[in-house]
């Protein structure tokens, strides 16, 4: 018996001194059923919205990295849609789908104003001019919009999407683009009423797939009656694991209120640090403990982990 927890004493710490760039998927002799729990739920999963942003000068603002990323494979989700606030991601999913084989990786933009606000070229060239098409997602402004833009929050300048309640002609542009390559809109930041505005024209100009973009958080959030409306129009409200479960699970309640089947849940951080920690074992089994108790099923959490991620992404369900 000493043998054997001295060997498994050696092969932790073999695993915790590989570098992050080489992760690869190796079983602990002790892994627990909560563990176990967990990693059956990320099998397969699909993070939405996996931020890449870099960190600024002074070392905030920084979030996921390369190392995260080969992590998220390695915990076996499916794949990862990568954002960041205020550079496009395609080119970097192009060099990353190289690197990584046999993992569903897409990029997107947000229109902000680093990427030149309502941008209908860059969205068209996102969706043409790169080898495999990686770029799925095209965001409303998100810290840019105008809600964003005016007390309680700092007055500074933002992307415009409508006047006096009518979507600009620049938004229909770019739903246009959207339509015509089939890509997703997410409404981002926006305000709730002008997020319905762009899933009413998008829906009409023949967008197939939108996002509420995490419907009941930050600026741009919801009520029920909005996110029902959304969901009714054909847009999946996103909700975030990190406070599914927090505020008495108000946000859980939501979800079964509007029907998992109008879910999915994304940015699968387990400890918001420091250290953060992506994709922790015990901490999604936790969380997947915690639904069960609430009324969940594990097959609505596939469907929200899973599925519904795929079908936004017209990937195949497995």
């Amino acid at each position: 018996m000493d043998l054997i927890r001295k060997l498994r004493g050696f092969i932790r710490v073999m695993f915790l001194a590989i570098p992050a760039f080489s992760l690869v998927a190796i079983p602990l002799f002790a892994q627990s059923s909560r563990e176990a729990d967990g990693a059956r739920l990320l099998k397969g999963a699909i993070d939405m919205h996996f931020h890449v942003d870099a960190p600024s000068p002074d070392g905030s603002g920084a979030q996921a990295s390369f190392a995260t990323v080969r992590l998220a494979h390695s915990l076996g989700l499916r794949g990862l849609v990568l954002k960041n606030h205020y550079e496009p991601t395609a080119t970097l999913v192009y060099h990353l789908r190289l690197e990584i084989p046999d993992f569903e990786l897409f990029g997107g933009i947000v229109m902000n104003r680093t990427n030149g606000g309502m941008n209908p070229a860059a969205v068209e060239y996102m969706a043409t001019r790169i080898m495999g098409a990686p770029g799925k997602v095209v965001w409303m402004p998100a810290y840019d919009s105008e809600i964003e833009s005016n007390p309680p929050h700092p007055k500074k300048p933002f992307v415009p999407v409508s006047k006096n309640g009518q979507l600009l002609p620049e938004v229909k542009e770019v739903l246009s683009m959207i339509a015509k390559y089939r890509l997703v809109v997410a409404s981002g930041h926006i305000a709730p009423e002008e997020a319905l505005m762009v899933f009413r024209e998008a829906r009409s100009q023949g967008v197939q797939q939108m996002i509420a973009t995490h419907a009941m958080d930050l600026a741009g959030k919801m009520n029920l009656e909005q996110m029902a409306e959304a969901a009714k129009l054909g847009a999946m409200i996103e909700f975030d694991f990190r406070n599914v479960l927090d505020e008495g699970g108000r946000r859980a309640d939501a979800i079964r209120k509007i029907g998992p089947e109008h879910c999915f849940i994304s940015e699968f951080w387990t400890k918001a640090g420091p250290p953060r920690e992506y994709g922790g074992l015990d901490g999604v089994g936790a969380f997947a403990e915690a639904m069960r108790a609430r009324g969940f099923t594990d097959r609505e959490l596939d469907l929200m982990f899973k599925e519904n991620p795929a079908r936004v992404l017209g990937l195949p369900l497995q």
